[in-house]
């Protein structure tokens, strides 16, 4: 690789990391609109684990009221979900 591939390689790989970063920031923002909505997951769309699995997209049910989504804040009631986990 000569000096102007190494200089190619190296400003491409900057651009991705910024973009990454910017990509992560985004995600960061969106979550703190939203809130953990319990029993309104459909199976297979949980977006994390519970007492019973340690990850998202393992949900058995739908609706199980152990399984949570993150949901847009001040929706969770009016689509038939809980704020707080059924233990």
């Amino acid at each position: 690789m000569n000096k102007r591939h190494a200089m190619i390689a190296a400003a491409l790989a900057s651009a991705c990391a910024a973009n990454a970063a910017l990509a992560a920031q985004d995600t960061m923002a969106a979550k703190g609109e939203q809130e953990k909505c319990y029993g309104v997951a459909k199976a297979g769309q949980n977006d994390c684990g519970t007492a019973t699995h340690g990850c998202a997209g393992q949900a058995r049910v739908d609706n199980d009221a152990k399984e949570w989504k993150y949901v847009a804040k001040g929706t969770c009631e009016k689509v038939g979900g809980k704020l707080t986990d059924t233990k």
